[in-house]
């Protein structure tokens, strides 16, 4: 059996809920904009090689945003603060979606805690001129639109008209944090395609092949900034690989992690 462990670290003031599950080199889990990952099919697979890290970002899961928190930036100084304060030792680092800005955006500040970088159907970059719509806007589209960009296989979307009252809640607050994090600018950072280059251990990009919240070539724009990055595309999948091919993606982050 995984054994698992859920907590808080405290830090300056913030508690961050930590789930700790599996045993082996540490894997840090940073999350997107639907929340924690923790329960989702390809941890099962990953947990027996590894100890996955998963905390929750402020705002999202019904905890607290700190009052000081209006953007991405607070996220990548407290997760500094925690991977510190956790003294992890050539750990995986590992972001979906936001969570993958938020990742590269660590990794562009500091590697020495890490040996491998996996970022997941990323955001954080805008490749286009101004004018050019890089990301879908997840926050204005019409949620048939969003469904299509999302999902290969859309009967793997969460069903809202089934979820709980409090359940809901979560969802709605949960869309708030997002927002704070990622709005202004546009779920990107302008001045981190002039950093990427500063990352100096092995990338692997995951990406859907169906996504169209970031296209694949959105993840080629960013495998190009980072050196010596590899793009590994999973078909019959959309912006959650992990969640419609978790066997494929299980295995190729094994692949890369274990070599």
């Amino acid at each position: 059996m995984t054994s698992e462990t859920s907590g808080f670290v405290s830090m300056h003031g913030i508690d961050v809920p930590l789930i700790r599950r599996g045993s082996g080199p540490p894997v840090i889990v940073l999350h997107g904009g639907d929340g924690p990952v923790d329960h989702l099919p390809f941890a099962e697979r990953i947990s027996d090689r590894f100890e996955l890290l998963y905390p929750t970002h402020p705002g999202f899961d019904g905890t607290p945003i700190p009052e000081h928190f209006d953007n991405l930036q607070d996220l990548v100084f407290l997760y500094l603060d925690l991977i510190d304060s956790l003294d992890l030792q050539e750990a995986v680092l590992m972001g979906f979606s936001m969570g993958g800005w938020l990742a590269a955006e660590i990794a562009v500040m500091n590697t020495s805690r890490f040996s491998k970088l996996v970022l997941v159907d990323s955001v954080g970059i805008k490749p286009g001129g101004p004018f050019d719509r890089d990301i879908a806007d997840v926050f204005a589209s019409p949620a048939e639109d969003l469904l299509k960009a999302t999902w290969h296989d859309r009967a793997l979307a969460p069903d809202l008209a089934a979820i709980t009252d409090k359940e809901l809640q979560i969802v709605a607050a949960n869309r708030v944090a997002h927002g704070l994090y990622t709005w202004e600018p546009y779920m990107h950072n302008p001045k981190l395609k002039y950093r990427l280059h500063r990352i100096d251990i092995p990338t692997l990009l995951i990406w859907g092949e169906n996504d169209g919240i970031v296209t694949t070539g959105y993840g080629s724009a960013l495998k190009g900034l980072i050196p010596g990055s590899t793009l590994s595309v999973i078909p019959d999948a959309g912006h959650h690989p992990y969640v419609e091919q978790p066997d494929q993606f299980a295995g190729r982050f094994l692949e890369f992690t274990i070599s």
